[in-house]
């Protein structure tokens, strides 16, 4: 559970957006942003949306600013902090919620939300399927994640992050979605370099 206790660590949540996305990675944050709009489509109100990981709020404010009926989930206080802080200055803290929880034992009913997201999560669990099958269980249509490719260059120095990271193939996010019962409705390809690469760029 390397990519857990990383991930928790008071340090990390405090300096996670400025590491990530300023300078060169406002690209990576652009692009991801993109990709969670156009995989939901228009958001209509009343939209029920719970993010799985959802870290300091970047996919759960935005989406909130957009009409959703959203509940942010994480394991990390100090990560729900920044988000909470994050909706405050955007003024939006009446219109979304943020709640301390297990990914591997969501405390919502079956069914609960329209739809279920879950980013940059999947490559820290040694064992993504209990997690794929609480996300499945706790949507009435929609599932959407992201993974780290298998066959990109982040598998030469994966083993140096202090997080780790789980990457995966083609064949393995096939087989996740036929356990978990779902059916592909679209994917997308991005960022071929490392993030490393972007965040270098001015």
């Amino acid at each position: 559970m390397k990519g857990q206790d990383w991930y928790q660590a008071d340090e990390v949540a405090e300096e996670y957006e400025d590491v990530r996305f300023s300078g060169g990675g406002e690209l990576i944050d652009r692009r991801e942003k993109a990709a969670v709009l156009s995989a939901l489509g228009p958001i209509e109100a009343g939209h029920r949306v719970l993010e799985v990981a959802c870290g300091t709020g970047r996919f759960t404010t935005m989406l909130a600013d957009r009409g959703a009926d959203i509940v942010g989930l994480d394991i990390s206080r100090e990560m729900l902090e920044q988000g909470r802080a994050k909706a405050a200055k955007a003024g939006i803290s009446d219109t979304v919620e943020f709640v301390r929880g297990d990914a591997s034992r969501l405390p919502f009913p079956d069914d609960h939300f329209d739809t279920v997201i879950a980013m940059r999560f999947f490559h820290l669990m040694d064992d993504p399927a209990p997690f794929l099958e609480e996300l499945c269980r706790v949507s009435a249509d929609q599932v959407f994640f992201d993974t780290f490719n298998g066959r990109s260059l982040r598998t030469l120095y994966t083993w140096l992050l202090p997080m780790g990271s789980r990457l995966y193939s083609e064949d393995q996010v096939a087989d996740m979605l036929r356990e978990a019962g779902l059916t592909l409705a679209g994917e997308s390809h991005d960022f071929v370099l490392p993030y490393g690469f972007y965040r270098q760029l001015p």
